[in-house]
């Protein structure tokens, strides 16, 4: 599954005025990786591009058919918020995968279900603004380091 597996990472605060120009680029790197051979796509199901990059790949199911979603989810009340809310509960039904990698929140756990990610993935896509911290950052460093082909949408 490695081989055919695109993982997403991204800030949850898209500036209003650049969430057009983000949600075309994820697109259009989404068609490429589809281009390339990739079927399975793993959203961490954050706010901001997680949350795009999956309602995307739903859209682009239309078009190719064989492509698959998965819900990587830190922990157990992420999942409960997610379902609370229709729109985020009807990203979350049309997933072929949902995992949960905790019961309950601890510091680090979303960036344990990011290298979770890594690891079941060869190709990253990165929204990235070029902040020196946080997970976005360290995720795209663990890609470099484990060589998977990561591809960075700057903003």
């Amino acid at each position: 599954m490695i081989d055919k597996t695109v993982c997403f990472t991204g800030h949850r605060d898209i500036p209003a005025d650049k969430a057009e120009y983000v949600r075309a680029e994820l697109c259009k790197e989404i068609e490429a990786a589809i281009a390339d051979g990739y079927e399975h796509f793993i959203s961490g199901f954050a706010e901001g591009v997680d949350l795009m990059a999956a309602s995307i790949v739903l859209d682009l199911q239309e078009k190719h058919p064989g492509i698959r979603l998965e819900a990587a989810i830190p922990y157990r009340k992420r999942a409960l918020a997610l379902l609370d809310n229709p729109e985020t509960a009807a990203i979350l039904g049309k997933c072929h995968v949902v995992g949960v990698h905790s019961e309950e929140f601890f510091h680090g756990c979303h960036m344990r279900r990011n290298r979770i990610m890594l690891a079941l993935s060869s190709r990253v896509i990165a929204v990235y603004d070029g902040r020196g911290k946080g997970c976005t950052v360290q995720t795209m460093r663990f890609a470099h380091i484990y060589e998977k082909d990561l591809r960075e949408i700057r903003i």
